[in-house]
């Protein structure tokens, strides 16, 4: 299977007013996250990317646009990854929002947590985790077991997909922490994920790629098993079996 970077958008002009914009219209991004956005090339300028899949919202096509055109790779739309639907909760200020009798059920119990007239969180996280599982093997399928490929989307949708890999029921999810423009790694393998960053905001990302298997040597799909003490660091393929 392949690897994942999960990508929240940069920080949009919703952000920095403290509004939770859900899934309204012309969010954009602000001038910290065009910078981010930016940045992004550099940060992963060692990575090979074979797929870009992006949130149907401005903020994260926006986001993605620098690094497609530097690229050149097309970006594929998946609805599925888009941000809640807060309904009802959606353009109000959060500082408004904490006073509800809600607020604490997404705190403390988000699983049972129904937005009105928006999703429940369950439902968030059911669809992205679909949504993620189904593109890694279609990618992996044609690029390899060492493929890597980045998708773009928002905070509770990444911090479901990850409460998922770390094997979290979903009430724990509120306990990571995905910052506007962070990168988070996930590796899927055939019997389980690994999680190789979480909410990386800063350097480049080119020690999360596969090491290339030897030459003269058969292919060998990536180890499913952890290595017992802890990774090496060394990258070598005695980190995968």
């Amino acid at each position: 299977m392949g690897t994942v970077i999960l990508l929240r958008h940069g920080r949009s002009s919703a952000n920095g007013s403290g509004v939770l914009a859900g899934r309204a219209p012309k969010v954009g991004l602000d001038d910290q996250g065009r910078a981010q956005a930016q940045a992004l090339i550099d940060r992963l300028a060692g990575v090979p990317l074979a797929a870009l899949v992006v949130s149907p919202l401005l903020r994260c096509r926006q986001t993605l646009a620098p690094l497609a055109k530097d690229r050149g790779l097309d970006r594929t739309t998946e609805p599925r990854l888009s941000e809640v639907d807060y309904g009802e909760w959606t353009g109000r200020e959060l500082k408004t929002l904490v006073k509800e009798p809600l607020w604490r059920v997404v705190q403390a119990h988000p699983s049972a947590a129904v937005f009105p007239g928006g999703e429940g969180l369950a439902e968030v996280q059911a669809r992205a985790v679909a949504a993620v599982r189904e593109h890694d093997a279609r990618i992996t399928a044609e690029h390899g077991d060492g493929a890597v490929w980045l998708l773009c989307s928002h905070g509770d949708v990444i911090k479901s997909v990850l409460a998922d890999a770390l094997g979290q029921h979903l009430d724990s999810f509120q306990r990571i922490v995905v910052d506007p423009g962070s990168l988070s790694v996930v590796r899927y393998t055939e019997t389980r994920p690994f999680v190789l960053r979480v909410n990386d905001t800063g350097g480049d990302l080119g020690g999360v790629v596969p090491p290339q298997p030897k030459k003269r040597r058969k292919s060998r799909k990536l180890s499913s098993d952890a290595v017992v003490g802890g990774s090496t660091g060394s990258g070598s393929r005695k980190d995968r079996s």
